[in-house]
């Protein structure tokens, strides 16, 4: 049961994802003018910008690890609230949106080399932090359904079970030690990555 619990907490995360991407795609399309001809986002003068910053890694990392600390934490907490489901499903649309209106106005603007930037800005902190919102999506969800949930006899055992919490507690702090390197890696290793590819764009 658990097994089936998890793989359908996937799948559900899959789709969720996936409508919010296909709604950013759709939006960007429709708003062509808006995202496109008047838009600045993703644009020659925004790629010669990046292209000619140098950017402090010290500063970089701690803004972002102040900003993804500060997201891990928030939809920690809100997994523990009756809203959690809600707000872990809003948030997987979200993130699916954005990529769906980043990744349309890269490919509508400059075709294949669009996604090639695309997937420039997430290469290689992505192949930790994916993984990492991934399994952080999953327990939140764990942990409101056994909170919440009215159904089984070991969903109301464990509400009341400390080895739950202790174990949930070293999860997260797992999730925390990927995403601090995840962090490292978006600070000092992407910023170099990304100017190689601007360089040749």
């Amino acid at each position: 049961m658990r097994n089936q619990s998890f793989t359908k907490n996937c799948y559900y995360m899959l789709y969720l994802f996936m409508l919010g991407l296909f709604i950013g795609i759709l939006i960007v399309n429709v708003g062509h003018d808006t995202w496109i001809k008047d838009g600045e986002l993703l644009g020659n003068d925004m790629l010669e910008k990046l292209e000619s910053s140098t950017l402090e890694s010290g500063k970089l990392f701690g803004y972002i690890l102040k900003h993804r600390l500060f997201t891990l934490c928030m939809l920690g907490l809100l997994a523990t609230t009756m809203f959690g489901a809600a707000v872990i499903c809003g948030y997987i649309c979200y993130m699916g949106f954005t990529a769906g209106c980043l990744l349309s106005v890269a490919v509508i603007r400059y075709g294949i080399r669009g996604m090639i930037l695309m997937m420039a800005g997430i290469f290689p902190q992505g192949i930790l932090l994916i993984p990492a919102y991934v399994a952080l999506f999953l327990w939140a969800a764990g942990i409101n359904r056994v909170l919440y949930s009215k159904g089984t006899y070991m969903d109301s055992f464990e509400r009341y079970s400390k080895q739950f919490y202790l174990k949930k507690g070293i999860q997260i702090m797992g999730i925390i030690v990927v995403v601090i390197m995840g962090c490292l890696l978006e600070s000092y290793v992407n910023p170099k990555m990304l100017h190689l590819v601007l360089n040749i764009f």
